[in-house]
């Protein structure tokens, strides 16, 4: 778990220094096998949800980290990061409203970057 909170730590970074916007972190490991965090946030524009995406890769690359899967970079509405233990979703902002993940993994625990 330790891992996973330094991934979820270094991705809320890499998202806020490119002024990723509403930025969560839902503790999952208790309700689901599929990873231990989801961080969520989302863009103003297709661009800099691309910048969001490539600078989360990036730190975590650096950090030593590998990405699994990465899902809908072409159409820049919704990008899915999968890195295992941490899963992180960019959205623009009318697909992150539509799709509203925080209600899907509400039984989650809401995660304060300082509790990482």
């Amino acid at each position: 778990m330790e891992k996973a909170k330094k991934m979820a730590r270094i991705a809320y970074n890499a998202l806020d220094e490119k002024k990723g916007e509403d930025i969560k972190i839902i503790d999952i490991s208790e309700v689901s096998v599929l990873a231990d965090y989801f961080i969520i946030a989302n863009g103003n524009s297709q661009s800099q949800v691309s910048a969001l995406v490539d600078n989360v890769e990036d730190c975590l690359h650096k950090a030593g980290f590998q990405l699994k899967q990465r899902e809908g970079y072409g159409t820049g509405n919704w990008i899915l990061l999968d890195f295992v233990d941490v899963i992180v979703h960019i959205f623009d902002k009318e697909n992150r409203l539509f799709y509203d993940l925080e209600r899907i993994w509400r039984d989650g625990k809401d995660v304060n970057i300082e509790a990482l």
